[in-house]
């Protein structure tokens, strides 16, 4: 919750459509049915051979909507089910590309799978506060 804009984000079980846990504020749903509505969006984008060959295409779904945009991440990893989480940023306060690069780093130390985004190169960017980003 600490990437700019962010309003409220949920890890979700894609295999059954639970939420695995969940913060901030979710005000039109809770996270549990923001969980199952967001795996049926996941699972028709998945489905759908217009946009990918396979399931392994798609890493990143975005949906652009007034007054915000959510961004809907799969993790990578060995898991039981297809994990994946789903945050919703502010329009306003919410930098797009800024929260990309966020989630996934955060995602790549979820899974552990060693492919965490690269730094920015010195003097360019937004450098981290002392002591990093935090998660």
């Amino acid at each position: 919750m600490d990437i700019p804009g962010a309003r409220s984000v949920t890890l979700v079980d894609g295999a059954s459509g639970l939420a695995v846990a969940g913060a901030g504020r979710h005000e039109l749903v809770d996270q549990h049915e923001d969980a199952a509505t967001t795996t049926d969006v996941v699972r028709a984008v998945l489905d759908c051979p217009a946009l990918a060959t396979g399931a392994e295409d798609i890493t990143e779904i975005i949906v652009c909507g007034d007054g915000g945009y959510h961004l809907i991440d799969l993790v990578r990893g060995d898991f039981e089910g297809r994990l994946f989480v789903h945050a919703l940023f502010d329009e306003d306060s919410g930098n797009l590309a800024m929260a990309r690069f966020r989630l996934r780093d955060i995602l790549a130390d979820l899974a552990g799978d060693g492919h965490e985004a690269e730094p920015a190169p010195a003097g360019r960017g937004v450098e981290p506060a002392e002591g990093g980003y935090g998660n």
